[in-house]
């Protein structure tokens, strides 16, 4: 495969992109209190935690997975923006989340934590490719 006509800009914008979408969903604003009751961790667990490790790592890993996309985009002289999306949403739809589910179900994890779980999975692939379908 050859990275060489990958955009690592548009591949690092979609990161942090999907990273900022994860900061707001998991906050206080949206789902953090939910998901916090549904995993089980105390405000004291998490403030015992390297936030800078969590958040740094989470980041790295999302910038990951917008290379995947991005390699899936080669060679598609087609591809803009909603094409990006739909191609973010399919892999999100039909991979990410049922691969969460399998692994909810085997540790006994609730439907609720799914849900949270894998629609910001689904959301954030569908912005990541948008952005790198975008950015040709």
């Amino acid at each position: 495969m050859d990275v060489s006509t990958i955009n690592w800009l548009a591949v690092i914008a979609a990161g942090i992109a999907a990273w900022a979408l994860g900061a707001l969903w998991y906050s206080p604003v949206l789902f953090g209190k939910s998901w916090q009751q549904e995993t089980g961790l105390t405000e004291e667990s998490l403030k015992n935690t390297s936030m800078a490790k969590v958040f740094g790592t989470s980041a790295v890993l999302m910038i990951l997975m917008a290379l995947g996309l991005a390699m899936f985009f080669q060679g598609d002289a087609e591809m803009n923006w909603k094409t990006g999306m739909q191609a973010g949403l399919i892999t999100g739809l039909l991979f990410i989340a049922p691969s969460i589910g399998i692994n909810y179900l085997y540790q006994r994890k609730s439907l609720k934590l799914w849900a949270i779980d894998a629609v910001y999975q689904v959301l954030f692939l569908a912005l990541a490719g948008a952005i790198i379908g975008a950015w040709r």
